[in-house]
């Protein structure tokens, strides 16, 4: 280890890696030797909460990473990470001659949606994994539009679902199939899960449950029994995947590509990595994280503040997270939010309509701003710790 600069890098400028960085910067501002270095394959801010607003039509701001970092003192490279010799501790992006050398690595790296379920979605389905792809759903759906036709969302998930409700909202004119396993919103309250449902009907969507997809066809979706659905463009949100960056890499990690972590959120095989949101495998008393913006983010948080305590030889204590809502955006009129316990089970509470739409947006626009707070501000993130039920 480099006895003058502590070497900090941040694999993923997402949700995740984004807030770690900011939050490190300001917290070390004060910490001699500390030298952050973000790398991202793309020089623009990600939203991925609103990809299905793109893919409907809509334009969103455009952040530039450069730009939210100004004045943090942080060093950002664009490329792709490619290689991660994690016994030497070095990173090899793209478009760089020397490998990225450092002495504590956080892996945020994310997820995508999982393509390789079924035949077919990788070539002939949509995704919303980034603006690019979401904007070619765009100019798809706009051609369709003029003509008429059909589009299939597979994945009755919240993506789905916003996706569906969305796409139905931006163009009247094209029929709209929403394919899913088990009745969309199951995770939430009856009444709640009757009033997404309502909503998919008042914007013309039809709700397929109870169903599976074989294969995605050119020109449409086959589904289990063998029914063939017509689909000028089909869009898959079913599924995630991790990159294999970290398995390749000889850290360990679980059956998806997760890295498995420790109460601190370090790697069980290599402690000077931390893993955070979908990229890491991380259990509480209750159960396992699964990848959401809303459990992500205090992952960030948590490792930005452990990081800094340990560079000034503090104690750490475990990371403790509760779930609170599952927000749902139906079009840009109508949202419907259930609040949760910790556990993500549903309370009886919930919001609909104008209120929940306030809510929703509220919660979309929250991470930008809250990085810019953090800038001044180092605490200005905070997250539910679960109260009881995160207590081992």
């Amino acid at each position: 280890m480099n006895t003058t600069t502590h070497r900090i890098v941040v694999l993923g400028a997402g949700y995740t890696g984004m807030m770690t960085a900011f939050r490190l910067a300001r917290r070390t501002r004060r910490t001699p030797g500390v030298r952050i270095t973000l790398v991202n394959p793309s020089p623009r801010f990600t939203e991925r909460l609103r990809m299905h607003q793109i893919a409907a039509g809509q334009e969103l701001a455009d952040f530039r990473i450069t730009e939210l970092l100004d004045g943090t003192g942080i060093g950002f490279v664009e490329g792709w990470a490619t290689a991660l010799d994690a016994e030497a501790r070095e990173v090899q992006v793209s478009g760089t001659e020397r490998p990225l050398a450092y002495d504590t690595l956080v892996y945020a790296l994310g997820s995508s949606t999982d393509t390789s379920l079924v035949p077919g979605a990788a070539e002939h389905a949509y995704t919303l994994n980034d603006p690019r792809t979401a904007r070619r759903v765009s100019q798809e759906l706009a051609r369709l539009a003029e003509r008429g036709g059909s589009v299939t969302v597979s994945g009755g998930g919240l993506t789905g679902v916003e996706a569906a409700a969305e796409i139905a909202e931006g163009h009247p004119g094209v029929n709209v199939t929403l394919l899913s396993r088990e009745v969309p919103g199951a995770m939430m309250g009856a009444k709640a899960q009757a009033y997404l449902l309502a909503a998919l009907g008042r914007l013309g969507v039809t709700v397929r449950s109870g169903v599976t997809v074989a294969k995605v066809l050119p020109a449409a979706v086959e589904l289990g029994d063998g029914e063939l659905l017509a689909s000028d463009v089909s869009l898959w949100t079913a599924g995630v995947r991790v990159p294999r960056l970290a398995a390749e890499s000889g850290i360990a990690v679980d059956a998806a590509g997760r890295i498995l972590v420790d109460e601190a959120l370090r790697s069980v095989s290599h402690p000077e990595i931390h893993a955070i949101g979908d990229a890491a495998r991380v259990e509480q008393a209750w159960g396992t994280l699964h990848g959401t913006c809303q459990s992500g983010i205090p992952t960030a948080a948590y490792t930005a503040d452990a990081i800094a305590r340990r560079l000034r030889g503090r104690a750490v204590k475990p990371f403790r997270f509760g779930y609170i809502h599952q927000p749902v955006s139906l079009g840009r009129r109508d949202a419907v939010i259930q609040f949760t316990r910790p556990d993500e089970t549903p309370r009886r509470m919930y919001l609909k309509g104008r209120s929940a739409v306030f809510y929703k947006e509220t919660v979309s626009a929250s991470p930008v701003q809250t990085y810019k707070l953090t800038k001044k501000l180092a605490g200005a993130a905070l997250w539910p710790q679960g109260g009881r039920s995160t207590k081992a």
